[in-house]
């Protein structure tokens, strides 16, 4: 919780004038029980009228200063946690950005989302309880133990006797209740799982027929979070019940031990009135004490939720110092692979092993291989989307691990396996790209990745809207934005994995075409599963089972590759090579 502070330092005015405006409101609410002993003493028991409303007019005054002061406490409460909450969420969003894939897998989207989200709201709900009660009720506690000693030390006997009680009860559903709490979250932290994968795959799951099968999964998910949910509002519900029949139990004791001690002279009506209010604001504010704890303490399970992720380091450090410069000299290679191993964390074999090549600058370079044997792990080794376990590799002869990571941002272009586009027009997704692109860049990129064609059709061409992860654009046009998406920030390697496999044989012809002839010295990367897409290649790489199986020309491997030749033979009827 400490670590989070430094994020209420703008609000340090709220938060310490709040508690004071809320103490200014608890002395007013203390004070008025003794006012009340001079109506019923001197002035109902006088019968004098003006005493009554000279007293009554005071309350009056003491009851508005407290709203006022109660008023400007919530505002100060409410300003500050709602602005805590918003740095936080802000600081957590860009922690979160320099994670790298490991640290995202390892947390998991959904936990990420409910972290900053529902347990930030419970941090401000938190730091709210804080500024709002947490001096306002020990002042009323103590205050009102003080006072009720004042007025009538042995009838204060029978406040002591009831405060164990009344504590014994709270610490007993406390006790109960708090490891519950922290089982909720996590169940709701599952049932996010279910929900996102529900959502983002709802094409796959009515492919399958699955729809039935997903509803009973959400359904089994959603009653077991609601029946713990339920059992801890169920113990959490006695807290309530439980203390007033102790707090009544008091108060009737109060009232007939009060009755005799009027009766002997001992003390006053007014008194016994008073009595009364000052054992029922003490008992009142434990109750608020345990609600405060039992907020306290999910807030506190959620600062570490929340503290996990800022003490999480990213596995990848960008410590480097070297710029992108292009290097002329055809002896050293644009990318070069030096005996590169990787492994997944928690994984105990390499997803790929010992893998060494060279590209020279220009190369259209085509990646093929099994399903499994590593090629979307070896690209994404290239923009440091993961770093390798053993060896190196070195873009322009410098280790990119030694570049600056914008350098490695601008210069290496990624067209992910699964097309994501974001809500908003083609245009702002192109310039995902290159924000500072004009309109004739954008166009450009999209006709070289061939997506003008369908863009220049829609009655909004550029300005069409996509939808939340472009449902409504085919796969096809999706893998093209992708790409324009790519090109248009003019990478000097450019890598496109698996990235034109919802294409049809002579898009996907045309593409590799308009690349040749408008890339120049660009460096192409293919990944792929189809021969006809790499066969014109100048380099193809063939990976087994996360293995080097071989490098070289399509007629090379012909010969020389047993695992190339395996998978044209098993190619050769539907592309006629």
């Amino acid at each position: 919780m400490n670590n989070l502070l430094k994020f209420v330092k703008p609000y340090k005015k709220q938060v310490i004038l709040g508690p004071i405006f809320k103490l200014l409101e608890a002395v007013f609410e203390i004070s008025i029980p003794t006012i009340m002993i001079l109506i019923t003493d001197k002035g109902i028991g006088t019968k004098n009228i003006n005493y009554i409303f000279e007293i009554g007019l005071i309350m009056l005054l003491m009851a508005i200063l407290g709203v006022l002061s109660s008023f400007t406490c919530q505002y100060f409460s409410s300003f500050a946690s709602q602005g805590f909450g918003t740095i936080l969420r802000n600081e957590m969003f860009k922690k979160i950005g320099t994670f790298s894939y490991n640290e995202i897998d390892a947390f998991g989207t959904p936990s990420l989302i409910n972290r900053v989200t529902n347990d930030v709201n419970q941090l401000q709900l938190g730091l709210a309880m804080v500024i709002r009660l947490a001096i306002r009720v020990p002042f009323l506690c103590i205050g009102g133990i003080v006072m009720a000693m004042y007025l009538d030390i042995k009838l204060s006997l029978i406040m002591y006797l009831s405060i164990p009680f009344f504590a014994f009860a709270i610490y007993l559903i406390m006790n109960k209740s708090l490891p519950l709490y922290k089982v909720v979250q996590k169940k709701l932290d599952k049932l996010a799982l279910i929900l996102r994968e529900n959502l983002s795959g709802v094409r796959v799951i009515r492919a399958f027929s699955r729809v039935e099968g997903e509803k009973v999964r959400f359904k089994e998910s959603n009653e077991e979070l609601a029946s713990t949910a339920i059992k801890v509002g169920k113990i959490s519900a006695l807290m309530n019940p439980v203390t007033s029949i102790i707090m009544n139990f008091a108060l009737m004791a109060v009232i007939w031990f009060g009755g005799i001690r009027v009766n002997i002279g001992g003390m006053t009506t007014g008194k016994v009135i008073a009595y009364i209010n000052y054992i029922n604001m003490v008992l009142s504010a434990l109750i608020v004490l345990a609600n405060l704890i039992v907020t306290f303490t999910k807030a506190a399970a959620s600062a570490a939720r929340v503290n996990e992720i800022f003490n999480t380091d990213s596995s990848i450090k960008y410590e480097g110092s070297s710029e992108f410069n292009k290097v002329t000299d055809e002896a050293i290679p644009v990318l070069k692979f030096d005996n590169v191993s990787f492994a997944y964390k928690g994984s105990k074999e390499d997803a790929i092993s010992n893998i060494s090549f060279e590209i020279k600058r220009g190369q259209t370079v085509g990646i093929i291989g099994g399903t499994g044997s590593g090629k979307t792990t070896l690209v994404n080794l290239i923009p440091r989307l993961y770093d390798t376990t053993k060896g190196s590799i070195l873009i322009n002869g410098v280790n990119v691990r030694d570049y600056y990571k914008k350098e490695l941002d601008e210069n290496v272009g990624l067209v992910p396996q699964k097309a994501i586009l974001f809500s908003g027009t083609v245009t702002e997704n192109i310039r995902w790209g290159n924000e500072t692109a004009d309109m004739s860049e954008v166009k450009k990129a999209a006709e070289i990745g061939m997506a003008a064609d369908f863009v220049e059709k829609m009655p909004e061409k550029y300005e069409t809207h996509i939808s939340q992860g472009g449902v409504n654009f085919s796969g096809g046009q999706k893998q093209r934005l992708t790409i324009a998406r790519a090109l248009v920030k003019k990478p000097e390697i450019l890598i496109m994995d698996d990235s034109l496999s919802a294409l049809d044989y002579a898009t996907d012809a045309a593409l590799r075409k308009a690349l040749r002839e408008n890339t120049e010295d660009m460096t192409v990367i293919m990944v792929t599963q189809r021969i006809s897409t790499i066969k014109d290649a100048d380099l193809i790489i063939v990976l087994d089972d996360g293995n080097l199986a071989g490098v070289g020309t399509h007629e090379e491997l012909l010969k020389e590759s047993d695992v190339y030749k395996e998978i044209c033979s098993s190619q050769i009827t539907k592309e006629a090579m």
